[in-house]
């Protein structure tokens, strides 16, 4: 058997530790951050806790100095300074807590969870449904034809009702920056509020452990300008503008369209992901890899190599057929 230095062993170690700890990484998910008004207040409700759990702590800490400044004082048995060191226990020991946590229970309650609760229906102007699978978002917009998927794109300053479905095991949906999570359950349908301050894109995550590329079930939510956003909805609502025949269009007949649907085709396949507007999304498999025609390729023929236990199969087309698809699939926006 082959030693292995001692200082190579520790590089090797190394290295794979710093993997364990980036493996989660792939955005920003900043809770701290908040980019609307329900994460505002779960923001805000997070610095008063902290800040009554950083006094709590000194004023606990200050008892104990306290006690063992004066635990050699001759007064302390019997007398005022024990009634006044009872006192000071029963004050900020069980008063105050008492008084505390009652005063953030209340605040909590009646000012945080009626913002990121479920909104009510007459209290929103978009409503978007997602449905959870293994291991992908598929999103549709109630009123629209529009279907897409692992990308919610929302209107920015517009309360939305956002329905949470699953096909399959339990999932759960957070977008860290807009709100909290909230659970996927089958046969039951959650609702939770977005709302974006402003322009920008904020990374999703499923957050319950749902199988083996659970870590790489991820989203994006898209805010937009209103008038950006009801452009895109119109243009994705409309059947696939691109690739309408052709040698690539034939491999997706032949090999694509029992799985996959596009709009305007006879393809409506319901196992995998819409494609009629594939190349207006920026990622594939829920943020996996890049939408570009080289990472296309190679998912194509072999997605199980980016996304182990995933339900596509790889397919090891020629590179005639390969070059034809994904031609085909990159004009489709």
């Amino acid at each position: 058997m082959t030693r292995v230095p001692a200082h190579r062993a520790a590089s090797v170690g190394l290295a794979a530790a710093t993997a364990v700890l980036l493996a989660g990484c792939g955005g920003s998910q900043d809770t701290l951050d908040p980019g609307g008004r329900p994460e505002s207040k779960i923001a805000h409700l997070f610095w008063v806790m902290l800040a009554g759990a950083g006094i709590g702590f000194a004023v606990v800490v200050g008892l104990l100095l306290l006690g063992w400044w004066r635990r050699d004082r001759a007064d302390l048995p019997g007398g005022g300074g024990e009634r006044a060191a009872l006192r000071l226990v029963v004050g900020l020991g069980v008063v105050v807590p008492i008084v505390v946590l009652v005063a953030l229970f209340v605040w909590a309650d009646f000012f945080v969870a009626r913002v990121t609760n479920a909104p009510a229906a007459s209290s929103t102007s978009l409503t978007v449904h997602v449905t959870g699978h293994d291991w992908w978002w598929g999103v549709r917009y109630r009123g629209s034809s529009a279907v897409t998927a692992n990308e919610i794109h929302i209107p920015t300053h517009t309360r939305v009702d956002l329905i949470a479905t699953t096909e399959d095991v339990i999932h759960s949906f957070w977008v860290p920056e807009l709100n909290r999570k909230i659970d996927m359950i089958p046969g039951r349908s959650n609702h939770i509020l977005l709302e974006a301050d402003h322009p920008g894109r904020f990374r999703g995550q499923c957050s319950e452990f749902c199988g083996l590329q659970h870590a790489h079930m991820a989203l994006v939510v898209v805010a937009q300008p209103p008038q950006t956003f009801r452009a895109w909805l119109a243009k994705l609502a409309q059947p696939a503008a691109g690739g309408s025949g052709g040698a690539g269009a034939e491999v997706f007949a032949r090999d694509c369209a029992s799985c996959h649907a596009i709009r305007g085709t006879a393809a409506d396949g319901n196992v995998g992901p819409d494609l009629t507007h594939l190349a207006t999304r920026r990622t594939l498999g829920a943020i996996t890899i890049r939408n570009d025609p080289d990472h296309l390729r190679r998912w194509i023929r072999d997605s199980q190599a980016y996304k182990p236990g995933n339900l596509m199969p790889s397919f090891p087309l020629g590179s005639r057929d390969l070059d034809a698809l994904v031609a085909y699939l990159g004009s489709l926006d």
